[in-house]
Formats: C-alpha cells, structure tokens, sequence
C-alpha cells in the first residue's frame, strides 16, 4: 500500500501542475465598482473629469488597476506609472491598439492620422517617416523657427497684452504649420489655421466618450443619414470636411512653394526631398500628407494649454516667477534672450516647464490603447478587446512621486546642488503616452514649450489684475474638460520688466 503522504504530495503536485497550466479565462478580472447585468458599468460611468473619478474608485478598492464593462465594453484603467510602464511598455506587443473610434476614424475621416489608427502596416510607415525628422539630432533643424515665432509671438504680447490666449494660439499653429510645412501664418483669417481650428474642435466632439451611441452599437453608422434618430451622420459628413480641408490645404500650398524654388526647409520639403528614392511615389506622397497633418493634430492645442497653464500658474506662484527671472538674469546677457544652449545653466525654468506640465497636465487620459489578444497580470485576465486607459492626472497627483501634488512646487525638481535633480520622476514618461504610442513628436513640442517659457520670463513681468476699486482679481483656476483640457478664460497683466526688455522684443520682431 503506498505511504499516504506520497499520495498527498503526488495529488498537491497534479493540482500545482493543474493551476498553472489553467486556462487564463480562469483568473480573474482586476476589482471594479459592481456591474449591473447587460449594462455593466454605464450608469456609473462619469461624463466629465473622469480621472477623478477612476482615481477615487482605486483608492476605495486598493488598486492600482480597476476593471470597467460598459455595455460589454471591457474598459481596464490603469492607475499608477508602475501599471502603465509594465502593461503598456511591456506588454506593447499587446496593447499597442487603438479603440475602433468609429465616428471619428470611420465617419468622419480622421483613419489616416497614426495617432488614431489602428496598430499596423499603416501605422509604423507613418511613424517611420516621422521619426526619421524629428528625432532628437533631427528635431534641432527647427530650433531656429521656433525662437522666429516666439519672437513675433512676444511682439504680439507687448502690443495687446489682453489678447494673450489669441497669440498663444497664433505662437502654436505658427510653429507647427512652419515646421510641418513651411508656411506662414496671417496674423488674422488664416485659411490654415481656421481650416485646422474647424477640424480639431470638430474631433474633440467626435471623439468624446458617449457622445455618440454608434461607438456602442457600430451597426448604426449604416442608417440613412435622412432616418430620424441618425442626426450623428450628417454631423460626420460636416465635419469629415473640415478634416480634409485641414489636411489636404497646407500640404497643396506646400507643394506649390517647394515646386517655385520658394519653400522652406520643412517636414514636408526634407520628406519630399526623398521621394527620388521611392519605388511608388504617390504612395509616399500620401504617407507625407498624413503624417504631416497628424502633426498638426497633435502639437496644436497641447502647446496652447500648457502655456496657458504657465501663465495660470505664474499668477498663482509670483516668487517662482521672480526666482526663474533672477536665474536668467544671472545667465542670459543684457540685451539678450535665453537660448537653447542655455538650458543646462537654466535649470529652475527648466523646473518650472516641468511642474507646468504635471500640475494640471494636458490629456489626463491620454489616448487609449486597445487589446488585441488577452492578458495575465498580476494574476488578473486583461480581455482581449480591452480599452486600456492611463490615468495620467492621478500618475502624476501621486503623493508618493510629488508630494503635496495639487500645489504648484517646481523646487520639488530641483537637487541639492542647484541642478535638476535625476531621483525625481520626470513627468514627461507619462505625458507623452506609452510604449510603441509615447508621442514621437515629443523632443520637438518640448523644445517649443521651453522656449516660450523661458523667453516670456525673459521680459515680462506676469501678475494679476486689479479692478477700479483696487482689489485684486483672481483666477478661478477652473478647467475645461476636454481632449486636450484648458483654463476657464482668466485675466492677467502682461508688463515689460524694463524699458529695455520692450526694446529688445521690438527689435526681435523687426528682424524676422
């Protein structure tokens, strides 16, 4: 008869064997707010500042990743950097997708941008091509362009200082618009720029979670657009106009130039410059267009909301106003304005750039990423199909990362030496997104930010204003939630630091 622990331990070892060898369906979901049956989540489901509430939900369960079904939409959001890197970094080969986005990409014809676009053959030409001009070394040719524009842009500041979200918005479309293209910008009724403006404003509606009941039910997208109840069609086929214009436009003029001997360097010249090599030049030109469009896309209103963030954040924080000029004025030259090559000697501007970015980041969900096979992590089932969502505000409000995270402090970024110190997370490796999706446009749009900042601490002096009574109005601090969220309009005073800090911005200006 055989020793009854031997059956014991052969049984515990089959079962062993058995358990890892399960299928995954077996493990379990990650924790979640209870489902109904059929609607799962949808009542639960916030409609605006949803980060807030996703960050709540994973306090009360103690998780760092929670689950979401909505309408037998698996919905996955991720919590935490340490989520976020080994999901989305890790496992890229799985969660590399994009959600289908079937108004968007479907009806209203934003398919072609790879920032959108599904995980693919498309997907990595465009970024191919992107990459190859805007890596690090790459992304330098436009430095020149951009001290341009923030030159004109300061000029525009001096002579109507209550305009300043206007000039914010000129600085972003002429920045992008010249690099991506090589054109410049009307400084009113821009055909570009409004063409552009109609076509992002049009996408955040499209895009935004629930607007649209097809995004649930995609076999409505085939109802007559004449049928009651199918109003969404012939708001699709409006606003697919506006994302033609927006792409088609620019890169006809573009052409013209390059082919008159006028243009200037750009994306599109540097890109077109190569196509003696193509075998199939039409459809390089395509993949040109759109990429070039997608950037666009993409710079556009994140340069308009951290700047105006900047500006929000300088009225509320004036002595890291005054220590970022005393800083420059002990590096920058009289007469002068910061330069590139300033940055390492610049560090708490630097600083500031940073703390801008986390305090009130600009896509506190990023975009999401998509499943395209199931997942194990940490023993929970990831379904395939899953929409996975980086809570990108709440990795950046962590206490553990930045304490006191709600509260403006860009010393926190600063070592014991002066300089910015290595052991604090940068908040850029979760702003820019994840994995094979972090934002390949990321070297540039910082540059532009850097650059704003430093010279707008340059010359001005950024304080609140005060009404006929004296008294000092303050901002609300309010956002708008959207895409890409922006302060609630707010006042300020825009004043030169010196009469010498107006000429040299009415100098800048007449040189370029």
């Amino acid at each position: 008869m055989a020793d009854p622990l031997i059956v014991l331990a052969l049984i515990s070892l089959v079962g062993l064997f058995m358990y890892m060898k399960r299928p995954k369906h077996y493990a379990p979901l990650p924790p979640g707010p209870k489902k109904l049956p059929l609607i799962g989540n949808l009542l639960d489901m916030p409609t605006s500042f949803e980060w807030e509430t996703y960050d709540g939900w994973c306090r009360e369960l103690g998780s760092d990743i929670i689950h979401l079904e909505v309408a037998g939409t698996s919905i996955v959001v991720l919590n935490s950097s340490e989520v976020a890197e080994e999901l989305l970094d890790q496992h890229s080969a799985i969660h590399s997708d994009r959600p289908r986005l079937v108004m968007v990409n479907e009806l209203m014809g934003w398919n072609y941008s790879f920032g959108l676009m599904a995980y693919g053959e498309e997907w990595r030409a465009q970024r191919r091509l992107f990459q190859q001009e805007f890596h690090p070394q790459a992304a330098e040719r436009f430095q020149p362009l951009q001290v341009q524009v923030t030159h004109q842009f300061l000029n525009r500041l001096l002579e109507e200082p209550k305009n300043y979200a206007h000039h914010i918005r000129h600085l972003a479309a002429s920045t992008i618009l010249g690099i991506a293209y090589g054109i410049d910008v009307q400084e009113e009724n821009d055909p570009y720029v409004d063409a552009a403006e109609r076509a992002l404003v049009s996408l955040g509606l499209g895009i935004a979670p629930g607007a649209f009941l097809v995004e649930s039910i995609p076999a409505l997208k085939y109802l007559p657009a004449w049928l009651p109840g199918a109003g969404f069609k012939r708001k699709a086929k409006e606003w697919a106009r506006y994302s033609t214009l927006m792409r088609e436009l620019p890169f006809i003029a573009a052409k013209e130039q390059i082919s008159q001997g006028v243009a200037r360097p750009s994306f599109t010249s540097y890109s077109l410059e190569k196509l003696t090599e193509a075998v199939n030049v039409a459809e390089q030109e395509r993949l040109i267009q759109s990429t070039a469009a997608t950037m666009y896309t993409g710079a556009t209103d994140s340069t308009v909301s951290v700047l105006l963030t900047f500006i929000l954040a300088m009225l509320a924080n004036p002595e890291a106003q005054k220590r970022a000029q005393k800083e420059i004025d002990s590096v920058v030259q009289p007469g002068e304005f910061p330069r590139f090559s300033d940055q390492n000697r610049l560090p708490f501007v630097t600083a500031i750039v940073k703390e801008t970015t986390r305090w009130k980041n600009v896509t506190p969900l990023g975009i999401p990423h998509a499943s395209n096979s199931e997942d194990v992590y940490r023993g929970y089932r990831i379904p395939a199909g899953s929409i996975m969502v980086p809570n990108i505000w709440a990795m950046l409000h962590n206490e553990n990362d930045y304490p006191e995270p709600h509260s403006f402090k860009p010393e926190r970024f600063i070592g014991e030496d002066g300089n910015i110190d290595p052991a604090v997370k940068d908040p850029h490796t979760a702003l820019f997104g994840f994995g094979r999706r972090i934002c390949p446009g990321r070297f540039m749009a910082y540059s532009s930010i850097w650059i704003a900042v430093a010279s707008m601490l340059a010359v001005f002096d950024i304080t609140k204003p005060v009404d006929e009574n004296g008294n000092v109005i303050e901002p609300t601090y309010e956002y708008i939630p959207s895409m890409a969220c922006v302060p609630a309009p707010f006042e300020c005073v825009l004043k030169p630091r010196s009469a010498q800090a107006e000429e040299m911005i009415r100098s800048a200006a007449s040189e370029h």
